[in-house]
């Protein structure tokens, strides 16, 4: 009788990145499907090739691979693998090749932690909410990202506590801000500061007159060394009162924290390099959430409500931030957006993050995602195959989320950045879809074609909240994050995990726009795109790493690098 291998977190961690980087590399270079069951890649540049075992090939690109190797034999860590690609992607520049391949380390480092302290702890102990734990699943990271789990100025002890792989807790950090040095804005009934003050709890002292601010406490020891913190704190516009009130956990993008007794979530300004980007707010994404929220309660949140009563955009109803100045002035890095929380301990529904749903689990026996484990489930309790139960979860999601992201941008001109990390699944008793919702103050795209359809509850909402921009930038948008990020992503995912067939998957994606192109013809030119465009504008991961681009900064048209593709689903009609 064979025995279990034990489970090797720096192996997992290093298989995960190697099968990125390819998958990243294939997708990004163009490279073809190989004759036979070894994929070689040439690197001139270099000086020499990698070859690697295909264990399985996807359609959309969520492929398989088994161990890298040069050709001598020798093995091809995620490191060495990332140096070599990166003198090919880099045209030479050895600065770029070496942030590529510390960051690729970092993440692989991280990896390995993240599934060595999850196999010592498979389950939680303290009986979280099913919403939290889908945000702590995402243990290896966006599968088609080189650098999924860097966190460029963590150490190690910071990980542990700040990170939702590891279960992590801990208090906000307060300040008391001078009133002539705080913006905020609500549309709540108590204002932001009276919200976020409730939070502090009892016996947090602070001078009188003066608005408590709360922070990440890694956000907290960063900016005090800001030099436009540090004069405020001087001039005694702000003082640090240090953590207060109960512990709030980090969800999947590290700096949202959640409680589950709370009624709104707080998403702060983190100052780490998370991927690719520092994740500070800016302000101008402070207001396009309220703007949002304030649309939503004029009516459009009734509109979406009574076609798709089961969709929802999660809100973001208020922001206080700290100015550098008397007066204005943006950029202290200390601010906090509060966010809905419709998840609560005891709420009824429980919207899972479906990048977390859909991640293979090495800490977890077999490797299984969750979405694996409700598929079979599914296939178990009716009696049907496997492959039958993904076709109908497939076919459920894309009708019940894809659906009304599809509706709001064809009726309304409002564009959702909903990729997999943005979109949160609703189940039934029994695993199934029944709907979803969209969450993230960053992405929301305005149509000058057709956002007029909104004015009647808003005049003129999203002329001056940064992303008014052309149908035909929305569309290649919306092409990669709800096409090829999270619908054909969630074809990719089943069918890499033996879940169902990607071709049948294809077809049904392909019923699916065709359905959503003939119901609202030339108002949703983005149907057609996914289903007729023999080439597709994908976002390249890799290539937007090595040329050290900031995707949340710098003119939307240019925040990241986009390549074509061949779409697999005219690929799949031939």
């Amino acid at each position: 009788m064979s025995q279990i291998q034990p489970l090797d977190p720096a192996a997992e961690a290093d298989r995960a990145a190697v099968d990125n980087l390819l998958r990243c590399w294939v997708r990004e270079t163009g490279v073809e499907r190989p004759a036979g069951d070894v994929l070689r890649l040439e690197l001139p540049a270099a000086g020499t090739a990698v070859e690697a075992p295909v264990l399985y090939w996807s359609p959309v690109g969520w492929h398989r691979f088994g161990p890298a190797r040069l050709p001598s034999g020798t093995p091809a860590s995620a490191t060495a693998l990332a140096a070599l690609l990166g003198v090919e992607a880099a045209d030479g520049d050895p600065a770029s090749v070496a942030d590529l391949t510390g960051r690729v380390s970092d993440s692989v480092r991280r990896v390995t932690e993240f599934v060595r302290v999850r196999a010592a702890v498979p389950e939680d102990p303290s009986g979280t909410t099913p919403f939290l734990a889908a945000e702590q699943a995402l243990v290896t990271g966006h599968p088609l990202h080189p650098t999924p789990k860097s966190r460029e100025g963590l150490t190690d002890t910071e990980a542990a506590r700040y990170s939702p792989e590891t279960r992590g807790s801990f208090p906000l950090h307060w300040f008391a801000a001078d009133p002539s040095v705080v913006s905020s804005d609500s549309s709540l009934e108590r204002g932001a500061e009276d919200l976020l003050a409730g939070f502090a709890g009892d016996g947090l002292a602070r001078p009188d007159g003066t608005v408590l601010v709360p922070a990440h406490p890694w956000q907290a020891q960063d900016v005090v060394h800001r030099p436009a913190v540090r004069a405020l704190l001087d001039a005694g516009l702000l003082h640090d009162l240090g953590p207060a009130g109960p512990a709030w956990y980090p969800t999947s993008s590290i700096r949202t924290l959640y409680r589950p007794d709370a009624a709104v979530m707080l998403k702060f300004s983190l100052g780490l390099r998370i991927t690719n980007s520092r994740r500070e707010n800016m302000r101008s994404e402070l207001r396009r959430g309220i703007a949002v929220d304030r649309l939503l309660t004029a009516g459009l949140g009734r509109a979406l409500h009574a076609a798709h009563p089961d969709f929802a955009i999660v809100r973001d109803p208020a922001w206080l931030a700290v100015d550098t100045a008397p007066g204005g002035g943006d950029g202290t890095g200390l601010d906090v957006v509060v966010r809905a929380n419709p998840f609560p301990a005891d709420a009824a529904a429980q919207g899972l993050c479906v990048a977390g749903l859909v991640s293979p689990r090495p800490d977890l026996p077999g490797g299984r995602s969750h979405l694996a484990t409700l598929v079979h489930a599914l296939a178990e309790r009716t009696g049907r195959p496997v492959a039958e139960a993904g076709e109908e979860w497939f076919t459920r999601y894309a009708e019940r989320v894809v659906g009304p992201v599809l509706w709001l941008y064809a009726t309304y001109g409002l564009g959702l950045e909903a990729h997999q990390q943005n979109t949160l699944v609703v189940l039934d008793d029994e695993g199934r879809p029944v709907g979803g919702r969209y969450r993230d103050n960053q992405g929301y795209y305005f149509s000058p074609a057709r956002s007029e359809a909104l004015y009647g509850w808003v005049p003129d909402i999203g002329r001056d909240l940064g992303t008014y921009v052309a149908d035909e930038v929305i569309d290649e948008r919306l092409a990669y994050y709800v096409g090829i990020n999270n619908l054909l992503g969630l074809v990719g995912a089943l069918g890499s995990q033996g879940l169902a067939d990607e071709t049948r998957l294809l077809r049904l994606a392909d019923r699916f726009l065709a359905g959503a192109a003939g119901e609202h013809g030339d108002r949703l030119r983005l149907a057609s795109l996914l289903r007729d465009e023999p080439t597709l504008r994908c976002k390249a991961n890799l290539l937007t790493r090595v040329r050290g681009m900031d995707e949340l900064t710098g003119p939307l048209e240019a925040q990241s690098v986009y390549v074509d593709i061949a779409n697999p689903l005219v690929e799949v009609r031939k």
